[in-house]
């Protein structure tokens, strides 16, 4: 069986029904705090809620702010209340501003959020959880699967090692999906900017990753996934995101940085990418990506 038709197959089961189990083992863990930005996904929301729930974390705050939906997503938020710590359906100024509500309540060590039309694979908050005692972190992340509308997994995008030249030059190294970071480099460095409509997550990683103490690692095997479909916000995400993502890059690329010396880096980050999947003689993956 090819590894994407068995990553559906996990996941479909994953997400077909509630599977709240018993844990314990509380202080093993870091306090985790998942914030769902939700405004009218109700076809979809059901399913990022049970992919967090449904991770059986012993130590969650789960919170669901929703933008004033008038489709069902208050209904499918309901059927899940005694699971959450906090939620709220109000209007807002968008999804930016919604995390940014969640974070002023949020008390967990590590945040994530996931949007309310994607999901966590199986077992990524254990093994985040136990990264997170291994490992000292700011910021941990992994791999980041695309699925359909229908839960078929369609693709996997691995990351590599965190380079901050590569996250300026070349984009996005992290995806959000997959991403936990710690609260009190919301408390040193700020909240998330509503000046932007898509880049956000590239602004403040990007804004996170420039102070020297962050530490940021990679974590195999944790794995969010974006859901494609034609509403979801990406798929519209072509021109303004594209300026977005300029503007940030302008805000850390030196003006006394030669264009040459820029372009080498680049080079030097496209090669860094290949080598580090060869160099862990990732074959499935680089043929993966080949047949592509």
């Amino acid at each position: 069986m090819h590894f994407l038709e068995k990553s559906t197959q996990d996941l479909r089961d994953f997400l077909s029904a509630l599977k709240i189990k018993s844990v314990g083992q509380q202080e093993k863990y870091p306090k985790l705090t998942i914030i769902t930005p939700s405004y009218n996904q109700a076809a979809f929301l059901e399913r990022t809620i049970l992919s967090v729930l449904n991770q059986n974390y012993p130590n969650l705050e789960y919170i669901i702010v929703d933008g004033g939906s008038t489709d069902q997503s208050v209904e499918v938020i309901k059927k899940y209340e005694k699971y959450l710590s906090w939620w709220v359906s109000e209007k807002d100024r968008g999804q930016v501003h919604a995390i940014n509500k969640a974070l002023d309540r949020a008390t967990g060590e590590y945040i994530g959020f996931q949007n309310s039309d994607d999901v966590y694979f199986p077992g990524t908050f254990k093994r985040f959880g136990e990264a997170a005692v291994k490992q000292s972190a700011d910021i941990l992340y992994g791999d980041l699967y695309m699925i359909s509308t229908d839960d078929d997994v369609t693709e996997i995008l691995k990351t590599t090692s965190y380079n901050f030249d590569c996250q300026v030059l070349e984009g996005m190294q992290i995806h959000n999906q997959s991403l936990f970071f710690k609260r009190s480099l919301v408390q040193q460095y700020g909240a998330f900017d509503e000046s932007y409509r898509f880049a956000f997550d590239y602004e403040f990683i990007t804004r996170y990753t420039a102070q020297k103490n962050t530490v940021t690692r990679k974590v195999e095997g944790l794995a969010g996934a974006l859901r494609v479909h034609a509403d979801a916000k990406s798929s519209n995400i072509a021109s303004v995101g594209v300026e977005e993502h300029h503007r940030i890059q302008k805000l850390y690329i030196s003006p006394n940085s030669p264009p040459a010396v820029n372009k080498i880096k680049y080079l030097w980050c496209r090669i860094r990418k290949i080598a580090y999947f060869i160099l862990r003689l990732d074959i499935k993956y680089i043929s993966f990506r080949l047949s592509r």
